[in-house]
């Protein structure tokens, strides 16, 4: 072992290429979709055309009938076999847990909602006799418009005014800072939903070994965790007779988090035929029926004294939950009430979430969850309340920004911020984005009647938070390796997690070998989402490697092995201020981002490379969101948008130079003082492109313009800004 212990190596802070690029460019990496088992069966789903419908009957006698279908599954085959999905909540959350079913029995609930599932010889042949599966629906009024939900007739004889949560934060003299004001400014911010849309859909390989009692699932997944404990609690079945396997995933950006309707399906009928059964979705599946991010509509109002000081924030969040809860559905608009009031010190607020049902496909964590909606609504009004007091937007900004000194700071709505120095990232960001040089090149746009803009946006994100696992062991043959309850998708988790073992043992990252995604190897953990691999599963490992350490330098010989578990005591914040320049065609509306320039501080980095690609890749997902994505539905409540074609991701014409720095105000929360950073660009962009086209608008009279900007929305706006004129 002498040959490989060296003195210390600072791995960690260094750009190194990610080492598993290797097997992902020569095609060797292996995903659900790419397996195959012995006598293994394909599966295909039958979906509701209808957005709200009542089941009269299921006719399967023309499937069951076709040669090579082994199967077909309905609600009735599966009743008393299930329960419900497990569901996340807080203690101050008010939830009504209408979860998923399995497949619908009684009604459907929104256009792709699983009713039946078709188990055939090959994948062409189920979907194919899927296709005789007759569904006799009786089409019911759907139920799309947030603002009318409480007044509907109810989806849900458990929420009669169609509620499914109810939060509410209040802390200080809300009344008496409105009262006392010298201005207050109100503005109503919708967030469009969203489609994950990652490069590789949902995928699920199951197989029972009836010796062992052992049922395995491959899964397109974020980790193995979250999907063990849910699905041990909905298939009855204990953990240790459940395996979960989670392989490589080409993204997920959250919607593959928890477990959804046809994992369970997928393992009955496994169970149900005796032999492993496959299902690879397809994208109009992925659509349709992975649940999808955002859905916001808020009112929300801000009170500042006459020096611009800012008195206290009240709003009402309205968030479009769907159809059903699925077990994260209520946090991704609680995360949202809870982060309004951003980087500043305002000293009272009250907030109100409502999260109502709607027949549409059920939201859940996407990018940012909850974070980007809030910087949104915040940035939003410090830029009205800018243009209110005939302040600067920047000057406004910084008489309110918290002050380093002020860490730990807990929030009037519940939150305690460990550290930070927002006012640094300002600067930063100003330095890095030229500003003065952009307002100089503004004025001339507009002497010349083109309509420029310029928008700064702070954050404040929510870490975390949890628990994670790790082990670490030293084999005879030199190498070390890792455990790790954090599983990649995407976000080079072999390459920073070698880093930080190979600091801690003094070794060279090529010798460390990461393990992770299969339930029996590690068998306890949270996984990854929310920024919290590095977080929270590095910290873990790095005790791990530490104690592996001591042992070491004792001359205790390999193999040798510790372990280790880290618990954070809250969520930690990265926080950060994004730049963007804008310019809008006058005669049609459309809107060019010129530039972004992104400033993070995601406390201690340990590899700047990867973590520059995470802040330019959610930056650009930002940009889709800005100028292009939206799930909209028509009258009858069918989904425009069911394949890449109609929902516009990003392309490189539209997506600007990207230009970012990132700082580090390390967390004192963990021993890495690590943050995250895999959510920033999501939360900065949109706001601070909001704030730029506003900022190109205001010279028409236009305070506000919702999200996407698209060319006909932002000439609708103009057109009825002239007419007023």
């Amino acid at each position: 072992m002498s040959s490989v212990l060296a003195p210390a190596v600072p791995w960690v802070g260094r750009p190194l290429a990610r080492a598993e690029d290797e097997r992902f460019v020569k095609g060797e990496a292996v995903y659900v979709g790419d397996m195959k088992l012995p006598e293994m069966l394909h599966a295909a789903f039958v979906r509701s055309i209808y957005a709200h419908g009542r089941i009269v009957g299921i006719d399967t006698d023309a499937a069951r009938a076709m040669p090579g279908v082994h199967a077909v599954f309905t609600a009735a085959d599966v009743e008393g076999l299930v329960d419900p999905f497990p569901m996340v909540t807080r203690d101050d959350m008010d939830v009504v847990p209408v979860m998923h079913p399995v497949l619908a029995s009684d009604r459907v609930r929104y256009v792709g909602q699983p009713v039946a599932l078709v188990i055939a010889d090959t994948a062409e042949l189920a979907a194919d006799a899927a296709e005789y599966v007759m569904l006799d629906l009786e089409e019911l009024p759907p139920l799309l418009e947030l603002r009318e939900a409480e007044t509907a007739p109810a989806l849900h004889e458990e929420a009669p005014d169609n509620v499914l949560l109810r939060w509410r934060g209040r802390n200080g003299d809300v009344e008496g800072a409105f009262a006392d004001a010298h201005a207050v400014v109100r503005a109503r911010v919708l967030a469009p939903r969203l489609i994950a849309a990652p490069i590789e859909a949902r995928a699920v390989l199951a197989s029972h070994d009836v010796e062992s009692d052992v049922l395995t699932l491959w899964l397109s997944a974020q980790d193995q965790h979250r999907q063990l404990s849910g699905l041990s609690k909905v298939l009855r079945r204990p953990p240790e007779r459940l395996r979960i396997v989670v392989p490589e995933v080409g993204g997920a950006f959250g919607s593959k988090g928890v477990p959804q309707a046809e994992t369970a399906a997928l393992a009955l009928a496994a169970l149900f035929v005796g032999r492993p059964v496959k299902w690879a979705e397809s994208r109009t599946e992925s659509s349709l029926a992975v649940y999808q991010g955002r859905g916001a509509d808020v009112d929300a109002e801000l009170a500042l004294d006459a020096e611009g000081r800012m008195l206290a924030l009240r709003a009402r969040y309205l968030g479009d939950l769907g159809a059903y809860l699925y077990a994260t559905t209520a946090v991704a608009p609680q995360t949202a009430g809870m982060l309004l009031t951003g980087c500043y010190a305002i000293p009272a607020a009250d907030v109100e979430v409502v999260g109502v049902c709607t027949t549409k496909v059920p939201t859940g964590p996407y990018r940012g969850a909850g974070r980007p909606e809030a910087a949104l609504v915040i940035e939003r009004l410090v830029d009205l309340a800018a243009a209110e007091l005939g302040i600067d937007p920047i000057e406004l900004r910084r008489r309110n920004l918290l002050a380093p000194d002020a860490f730990p700071y807990k929030t009037p709505l519940g939150f305690t911020y460990d550290s930070g120095d927002y006012e640094a990232a300002l600067d930063a960001a100003l330095e890095l984005a030229d500003y003065g040089s952009l307002r100089e090149a503004q004025r001339r746009a507009r002497a010349e009647g083109r309509l420029a803009g310029v928008g700064v946006a702070m954050y404040v994100e929510r870490v975390g938070p949890g628990w994670e696992t790790a082990a670490v062991r030293a084999e005879a043959d030199g190498r070390f390796v890792v455990r790790t309850g954090s599983s990649p998708h995407g976000q080079g988790h072999e390459t920073t997690f070698a880093q930080i073992a190979a600091d801690a043992l003094g070794i060279d990252p090529g010798h460390v070998q990461v393990r992770w995604g299969d339930s029996f190897e590690i068998p306890e953990g949270m996984g990854t989402f929310a920024s919290r691999s590095v977080t929270v599963g590095g910290s873990a490992l790095l005790l791990a490697c530490r104690e592996l350490r001591l042992r070491l330098d004792a001359g205790e010989q390999p193999p040798l092995e510790e372990s280790a578990r880290f618990e954070l005591p809250g969520p930690v914040f990265s926080f950060g201020c994004y730049v963007a320049s804008v310019e809008i065609d006058g005669e049609t509306g459309e809107v060019e981002i010129h530039r972004i320039v992104a400033v993070d501080d995601c406390g201690r980095v340990i590899n700047p490379l990867l973590a520059e690609g995470q802040v330019v890749g959610a930056a650009v997902q930002a940009v889709g969101e800005c100028l292009h994505e939206q799930v909209g539905y028509d009258e009858n409540g069918q989904p425009l948008a069911i394949n890449l074609y109609q929902y516009h991701l990003p392309t490189a014409q539209s997506v600007p130079p990207i230009v970012g720095a990132l700082r580090e105000t390390p967390s004192p929360w963990n021993p890495l003082g690590a943050k995250g950073v895999g959510e920033g660009g999501s939360i900065g962009t949109p706001a601070a492109v909001a704030n730029a086209v506003a900022d190109a608008l205001g010279p028409l009279g236009i305070r506000h313009v919702d999200l996407p900007f698209t060319a006909s929305r932002v000439w609708t706006a103009m057109q009825e800004a002239k007419s007023l004129s």
